[in-house]
């Protein structure tokens, strides 16, 4: 067996596979053999099939088998003893399958096309500044807050006429299209939600989908389609009422504060608010820090060179995907793998050069977290002694596939920890509406 490597870029190569009958027959015969013990072909006693019956009829699809399993083992031997760092896995190139003719060669030559990662470095100094924001509490974010409790926990009615912030209940029609829905007047612009308000059962409405929604996915979800069913159709509608439905706030009292957060935690108004303004800043400073982590990964990918092979990886992305990956896809969403991939080449970097790990005490208590997390979200409690045998439990499941999800988030966040310590992070404090302006919710 030959194999050899041909480089055609930093970051692009093709492995060439060459056997000869010395490699693969003693195998292709061993199997036959074995075959010849086991077949139960009738004419033919058990056991006692003669090996030329066995090579007619089976030979073929014995020497394709072996050949695959010897090609493929030496394809992952080289890359592992070349150590190559390889991005996705090694494609076979088409021509050179095709060309094989099973019957008649003996020689045989297969060659894959690898995407490899080129070397790179990850400079993290007081250099690469980046933004962490954190937002104020102010009057308007608790009124605001308050009143989404008393509406969660408020009682539905029906009234005779909309008014702003109702959900009008109706059938999207356009010819023998009908489809019924909901309309979420608070989620519309005060423009769009004005054409809905002052309605009653019954009455018709026309819309135009591209103004009640500038999403293309929220306007086909508002009729049951997926986006690409709507690009064909005819935005123009028609709503017929049905039901005028709204959420009439509830009393701020003990009851609501027993159901916003448990029976006599607070038992005040002022201490209602207080837990509000707490439970709030925790609720906000999680979404903070989640976009503090994407701006980190957003600047590290813009300060490190790393250039991919893309065309490799799309074809690669679409082999993989067995045909439910198209060339739309791809032109639509392949820059967000690609930036997913730089990261967790950056992130594989950082934790290399700086002995990062995630350890399995790591795991356990980020496990132990997040199940504490849900049962008490869940209003189940604490769950005490049985808590290790739940941990255990979680990360031995699905073929220790959660172990492995658990151990690749602790790494990640890991990483983020150690690159927060080693770049210049300012603090600035902004009002909700300003955060939601700066992240574009």
């Amino acid at each position: 067996m030959d194999i050899t490597l041909d480089k055609k870029d930093s970051n692009l190569a093709s492995i060439k596979v060459k056997l000869n009958a010395a490699d693969y027959q003693s195998k292709v015969d061993e199997k036959i053999k074995d075959y010849s013990k086991k077949a139960q072909i009738k004419g033919f006693r058990a056991g006692k099939v003669p090996k030329g019956v066995i090579q007619k009829m089976y030979g073929k699809s014995i020497l394709v088998e072996e050949i695959n399993h010897l090609v493929g083992h030496a394809l992952q031997d080289y890359i592992k003893d070349n150590e190559l760092r390889i991005l996705g896995e090694p494609l076979p190139n088409q021509k050179s399958v095709d060309a094989v003719d099973w019957d008649n060669q003996e020689d045989f030559e297969f060659e894959y096309n690898i995407g490899l990662v080129e070397d790179f470095a990850v400079e993290l100094s007081k250099k690469t500044k980046v933004t962490s924001y954190e937002i104020e509490v102010d009057d308007k974010v608790i009124d605001e807050t308050i009143d989404n409790v008393r509406s969660q926990f408020g009682t539905m009615t029906n009234p005779e006429v909309s008014e702003e912030g109702d959900t009008l209940f109706g059938t999207f029609k356009q010819g023998e299209f009908a489809h019924d829905t909901t309309i979420e007047l608070n989620e519309l612009t005060k423009t769009a939600a004005k054409k809905f308000i002052g309605k009653k059962k019954g009455d018709e409405i026309k819309v135009d989908l591209t103004k009640l929604h500038k999403d293309e996915s929220k306007q086909a979800a508002q009729i049951g389609k997926t986006a690409d069913e709507l690009a064909d159709m005819d935005k123009n509608f028609v709503f017929e009422v049905k039901n005028v439905n709204r959420k009439e706030l509830a009393e701020v009292n003990q009851e609501l504060f027993d159901k916003t957060f448990g029976p006599d935690t607070v038992k005040s108004e002022d201490e209602f608010k207080d837990k509000i303004v707490e439970t709030v800043g925790q609720n906000y400073g999680r979404e903070t820090e989640a976009w503090l982590n994407k701006t980190i990964q957003d600047t590290l990918i813009k300060n490190t060179k790393i250039t991919l092979p893309d065309e490799f990886l799309k074809d690669w992305l679409k082999h993989t995907g067995e045909g439910k990956v198209t060339d739309a896809d791809l032109e639509k969403e392949y820059h967000l793998y690609a930036d997913q991939l730089r990261w967790n080449l950056i992130s594989g970097q950082v934790a290399k050069d700086n002995e990062v790990k995630a350890e399995h005490e790591d795991i356990q208590a980020a496990t132990r977290k997040m199940i504490e997390a849900q049962f008490m979200g869940s209003g189940l409690g604490q769950l005490g002694d049985q808590m290790d045998s739940f941990v255990d439990n979680y990360l031995q499941g699905e073929n220790g596939q959660n172990y492995m999800k658990m151990a690749e988030q602790v790494q990640q966040e890991k990483v983020l920890n150690f690159v927060v310590e080693k770049i210049d992070i300012k603090t600035k404090k902004v009002s909700l509406d300003k955060f939601k302006e700066i992240v574009g919710a």
